[in-house]
């Protein structure tokens, strides 16, 4: 009796223990820039010397 009773413990332990586990590897994930690195790469776009609108020129 007592191991069966042992056997149902340990698995609601290992089931609450998977239910509130805090690491969440999809809230790490990079989606993408950011708004810094476009406003960043944006100001570059608007139209340099050459007026062409692309990267600047050097």
């Amino acid at each position: 009796m007592l191991v069966i009773l042992d056997a149902i413990v340990t698995r609601a332990h290992r089931l609450a223990a998977r239910l509130c586990d805090p690491y969440r590897p999809e809230r790490h994930y990079m989606r993408g820039p950011g708004p810094k690195w476009h406003a960043r790469h944006r100001a570059g776009r608007m139209g340099g010397a050459n007026g062409s609108g692309l990267w600047p020129a050097r």
